[in-house]
């Protein structure tokens, strides 16, 4: 939808007005529909912004609603999967992670998947969750799976002061390479929203996809090098394809890079970065194009 300001009208007798002065003029606001397939209206999402802003905070509260520990959860949720992966995968499973202590190893890594799997997850159940909003007023409905990544965005903040927290206690210090996290963590964002963006729109019009996602993000946390070394000795075809084609792949190994040290995968990150993008196109014009349908379907 786009919003355009019409020419001045009259739609009540005007007050008094002193002798020789014009009155002044009322715009009317058009709600017109958007021509074929558009990306993002910059322009719209801007004027929206203290909306938005709300929405997100809106998201942050609900979570953590009635909850006793509140945004601890944030941190306690990446910390306890530290603790059981640590525990039988590294000591009981004998998994190696190099020079770096297994529990930064997999808490770096932890920090940056759950936060792609919580902005998925979040945005794709964003639309359908809040209908009552959708069917009476009229905002920018893209604003609405924004705002779930926005929020996830928050649990990230937190759950990576924990990680800040345990470099020191094992004396270990960040890499220089720590300048391009901004670069490593936009291309998760980026690759989070494009999805979470396309899954919102199919979770509208197709509600099994309430239920594949979850058991998709859960599947992902073992099929991405998150938990454990990333490229073996001679991995087979398939293992290397796999490699280069899943967008998390390079940018959990880059993350953990920044932070911990080690080669960056510039080459896999750039293909990181063509697949996010690609799925930020996609999944925006997809929304784009059946947003209209939202109020009927929903």
């Amino acid at each position: 939808m786009n919003l355009t300001a019409d020419e001045p009208q009259t739609t009540t007798p005007p007050p008094a007005l002193p002798a020789g002065s014009a009155p002044p003029p009322l715009h009317r606001t058009v709600i017109e529909p958007d021509r074929g397939w558009q990306l993002v209206d910059v322009r719209e999402l801007w004027r929206y912004r203290e909306l938005l802003l709300a929405l997100m905070l809106r998201d942050v509260k609900v979570r953590y609603k009635q909850a006793v520990l509140g945004v601890a959860w944030a941190v306690l949720q990446p910390a306890m999967l530290m603790v059981v992966f640590t525990v039988f995968f590294a000591r009981l499973g004998g998994l190696k992670s190099g020079d770096v202590p297994y529990p930064l190893f997999v808490l770096s890594g932890l920090i940056a998947w759950t936060f792609f799997s919580t902005a998925v997850t979040q945005a794709a159940n964003s639309v359908v969750g809040s209908e009552r909003l959708i069917t009476k007023i009229y905002f920018p409905r893209l604003g609405v799976p924004f705002a779930a990544v926005g929020a996830a965005a928050f649990d990230f903040l937190i759950a990576f002061a924990l990680l800040a927290v345990l470099m020191p206690f094992y004396s270990w210090a960040p890499s220089w390479q720590i300048v391009f996290l901004p670069l490593v963590v936009g291309i998760l964002l980026l690759a989070a929203a494009g999805l979470g963006v396309l899954l919102s729109a199919l979770t509208v019009a197709y509600r099994d996809f309430r239920y594949v996602t979850p058991f998709l993000i859960q599947v992902g946390l073992y099929a991405t090098p998150t938990i454990y070394m990333a490229v073996p000795a001679d991995p087979s075809p398939t293992l290397k394809l796999w490699l280069t084609v899943n967008p998390l792949v390079a940018p959990i190994a880059g993350f953990r890079a920044c932070l911990l040290g080690g080669p960056i995968p510039w080459d896999g990150l750039a293909v990181s970065a063509v697949v996010a993008v690609l799925l930020f196109v996609v999944g925006c014009l997809y929304f784009k194009k059946v947003e209209d349908s939202f109020a009927d379907v929903i």
